[in-house]
């Protein structure tokens, strides 16, 4: 008998709705209602799997041990982040024909199907988990490239499965998905600051602090000093250049798709936005877009994004 034995079907669907409700509190729409169901199924199964993996790398599972348990493990493990994060990968890999078995977290048996109807292939869900171990292991960025590289394994490949979803993958639609990826990526760091310094992990890069003169101190205040709002207001910058860079990806594509993802960068520039309309005072709580501001935004990128074909 596996140790997920005993826990009852009925609560799987409550536990697994616990997850994928989190998604109303994104700065892009995770899968809107005017897609074909087919997408927004395999769109809520992907995220699904990637805000679980996140909530492991975050300690923000939900209490009594339960994934622990259906991942294999004593319920006490689920504090042990690496070791969930391992149980995890192994269980991804039953995803992929694994041979022990079917995966056994509802998550990833929901991901299951999607995976083989799209031909997907392991990549980018394990960057996602190694994204989240170096989390464990790694709480400061030297360098504005050391915190790109960290975007590729912990935003990007989201970006490449919507894209692999949708049978929409070229190699230009890639690199300009991934400069999307890293502009929400950076965004979601911007509007966290003070939410990652409780957990100890600082994601502005070292150089760019001493280069404004801000110390982990400035970071604690309960409201940011001008040298604080200078360095957000440089960091937001480099995030609204890289949307630019990736905006052509919406012109790249027709119909319902092109909704999506005007989606995507239009909830990156409302996040800037609502980061700016504070006056890049990040400290006192994430600055987050009206749903006004983030369809004004989307509307604007559908209006102006370059089309291609």
């Amino acid at each position: 008998m596996t140790p997920e034995h005993g826990i009852r079907p009925a609560s799987h669907a409550t536990h697994t709705r616990l997850t994928l409700d989190k998604a109303t509190a994104e700065n892009f729409p995770v899968a809107p209602f005017f897609l074909p169901r087919a997408w927004r199924e395999g769109l809520t199964a992907v995220y699904g799997y990637a805000r679980l993996v996140d909530d492991i790398g975050d300690g923000d599972l939900a209490p009594g041990g339960r994934d622990a348990v259906l991942l294999g493990l004593d319920p006490a493990a689920v504090d042990d982040r690496l070791a969930m994060l391992d149980a995890f990968e192994a269980d991804l890999l039953r995803v992929f024909g694994g041979a022990d078995g079917p995966p056994r977290h509802p998550l990833l048996l929901a991901l299951q199907p999607v995976v083989h109807d799209h031909g997907l292939t392991p990549e980018p869900f394990l960057g996602l988990i190694e994204a989240n171990r170096q989390d464990q292991r790694v709480t400061r960025y030297e360098t504005y490239e050391d915190l790109l590289a960290y975007c590729e394994l912990s935003a990007n490949p989201v970006g490449r499965l919507v894209l692999s979803l949708t049978g929409t993958s070229t190699p230009e639609r890639i690199r300009r998905s991934d400069a999307v990826c890293t502009a929400l990526q950076i965004a979601e760091h911007l509007q966290d600051v003070a939410e990652d310094l409780a957990r100890d992990r600082i994601y502005l890069p070292g150089q760019d602090m001493r280069r404004f003169h801000v110390t982990e101190t400035d970071l604690l205040a309960p409201t940011a000093g001008a040298s604080v709002r200078a360095l957000v207001a440089f960091e937001a910058e480099r995030a609204r250049e890289l949307l630019d860079e990736g905006t052509p990806l919406v012109g790249s594509v027709h119909g319902r798709l092109r909704l999506l993802l005007a989606g995507f960068v239009g909830g990156g520039r409302a996040a800037l936005r609502a980061v700016g309309a504070a006056g890049f005072d990040v400290l006192p709580g994430p600055p987050k877009p009206t749903k006004t501001g983030l369809l004004r935004e989307v509307a604007t990128v559908l209006r102006t994004a370059p089309r291609k074909g």
